[in-house]
């Protein structure tokens, strides 16, 4: 943004100039918090080119249009389309061709040594995944490009992406490498000052949407690895992202929501997942609408509740579903998550001992005092006491899920829950979830991969720390060897650790989903390397 700063005569006075300036400065400002909706996704630089492309199905899969790097200007690109696609003989997939070059895959280059076993592995994947900080492309692509580096998980996910990057620092501390750790964080500190939050990925296309809060539980690792580095050197940063989760919670009446927040009616606020955008998700284009065909929901909503559970992580689950099988009844937006409560209340924890170590006492205060309260909610709202178990709350129809799912780890992780409680939630997770390979996610066999047979490490470490906070140690060993035991077996049959693994059928992929199963993988090594480790 620029513009010419003009006073209305030739000899202003000092206090007409500081007013200008001052006034121009607070338009820049507030244009920082316009930025994420300016920048342009793949779908809103090539209009018309991106849905023939994607509804072709060109490629395989739908984010490697969205994350190609165009060989000339975007404009030039236009241009030679809107003239080339009038001739009869005009070929899309030649044109694509001819105009972008693919990303490239890095974990296609890199052959593992099986004999040199699974630690010479990890440590040598951490330079196969290890990005250096981003350069701006000569002509415009999907990236955001940061400026320290990072991991990325692998396969087809080739930026940084938000939750996956607390797993794989559980690992990076394990290897002594702090130094990068720092600069991931330094990373997603730079995203919410320049966008006001962490998006799904650094990518233009993800910035409608987050991911689950891990921020606060980044900082207080490193805190834990790098005596030099304080809460409270990233005390604004995890400010600016708690403004951007409660958004307008401030103005909402009794049983309203809005964005991220839900306020119910005895005036508790608790979170939900909530994607900006109610269109097709570009990256998965052609699937979101022939998913949208399928449904009685109006489009925009079933479309936001996709995106929504995106948001989530848990991209797709029963658990989203208001019959707990079907797709096309997903309600992501009208559900409490468990586990987003229970980040919120971790980094309302975060954002208290922050401003302590920086004097101000008074705003430490407040958030303990916020921290107190949605422990006191999720305690609450979140415990189904039929079950046993900790659940999701439908704050529509102010009842709570019957679906159990790995989400109830999150409160014992946290140390949020009663003893008894946990107590309870040990008990089913031996009875019902802990399996040859592992924890199964949910107890619902579906064609999702958030679902059972499948098991992914972040929920594993999860479960696992958890039990141990609360003295169940036995168990949570049990299914750490029972993991670490996959993860190798696997890795000796093929030579790679998998995003995600069948537990039930040990011999078998994991499956599912909206992609093929991908290797490389960031967080699976974290949680591997720090189990290992202990």
């Amino acid at each position: 943004m620029s513009q010419d700063i003009q006073f209305p005569n030739q000899n202003p006075n000092p206090t007409q100039i500081f007013v200008k300036v001052m006034t121009f400065v607070m338009m820049l400002m507030a244009s920082g918090e316009l930025y994420a909706q300016k920048v342009l996704s793949p779908r809103q630089t090539y209009p018309d080119l991106f849905e023939k492309v994607q509804l072709a199905k060109i490629y395989s899969d739908g984010k490697s249009f969205v994350d190609a790097i165009p060989k000339k200007s975007p404009s030039a690109i236009m241009t030679a389309y809107g003239t080339q696609k009038k001739i009869s003989a005009f070929n899309l997939k030649s044109f694509v061709t001819e105009n972008f070059s693919m990303p490239e895959n890095h974990n296609a280059v890199y052959q593992s040594d099986i004999n040199a076993g699974i630690e010479k592995h990890l440590d040598t994947l951490w330079t196969v995944l290890k990005r250096n900080p981003d350069t701006v492309s000569k002509f415009k692509t999907s990236l955001l490009p940061l400026p320290h580096p990072y991991i990325v998980p692998g396969g087809r996910f080739r930026e940084i992406y938000y939750w996956d990057s607390y797993f794989t620092m559980l690992g990076l501390q394990k290897a002594g490498k702090t130094q990068i750790m720092k600069d991931m964080i330094d990373n997603f500190a730079f995203l919410i000052n320049k966008y006001g939050f962490i998006p799904n990925g650094n990518r233009s296309y993800y910035l409608t949407r987050s991911q689950p809060p891990f921020f606060a539980a980044m900082v207080q690792l490193l805190t834990q690895s790098n005596s030099d580095v304080k809460l409270s050197d990233y005390k604004d940063a995890l400010e600016k992202e708690y403004n951007f989760w409660m958004k307008g919670a401030a103005e909402l009446k009794k049983g309203e929501a809005v964005n991220h927040s839900v306020k119910l009616t005895d005036g508790t606020v608790l979170n939900r997942y909530y994607d900006d955008g109610d269109q097709p998700r570009e990256e998965s284009f052609r699937e979101d609408l022939e998913a949208a065909k399928l449904t009685k929901q109006q489009p925009a909503v079933f479309l936001r509740n996709v995106r929504s559970a995106a948001e989530s992580g848990w991209d797709f689950s029963s658990r989203w579903f208001a019959n707990g099988k079907d797709f096309s009844r997903i309600i992501t937006t009208d559900l409490l998550p468990v586990d987003l409560n229970t980040l919120m209340y971790n980094l309302e924890i975060a954002i208290a001992d922050a401003n302590k170590q920086a004097g101000n006492n008074s705003k430490s205060l407040l958030f303990t005092a916020k921290a107190q309260t949605r422990k006191t909610a999720i305690l609450k709202y979140f415990w189904n006491t039929k079950l046993n178990f900790f659940t999701d709350y439908n704050w529509k129809k102010k009842s709570l899920s019957n679906q159990l799912t790995l989400a109830a780890s999150f409160p014992l992780y946290f140390k949020l829950a009663t003893s008894a409680q946990a107590k309870s939630v040990s008990e089913r997770i031996e009875k019902d979830f802990l399996k040859t390979g592992g924890l199964i996610t949910t107890l619902t066999t579906t064609k999702e991969q958030w679902d059972a047979p499948n098991a992914w490490a972040p929920l594993q470490y999860i479960s696992i720390q958890g039990l141990h906070h609360y003295g169940y140690g036995k168990l949570a060993d049990n299914i750490t060897n029972r993991w670490i035991n996959q993860n190798i077996a696997v890795f000796k049959e093929t030579g790679k650790l998998m995003e995600k693994y069948n537990v039930v059928e040990t011999n078998s992929k994991g499956g599912g989903g909206e992609y093929p199963l991908q290797d490389g993988f960031g967080w699976t090594n974290g949680v591997l390397l720090k189990l290992m480790k202990k």
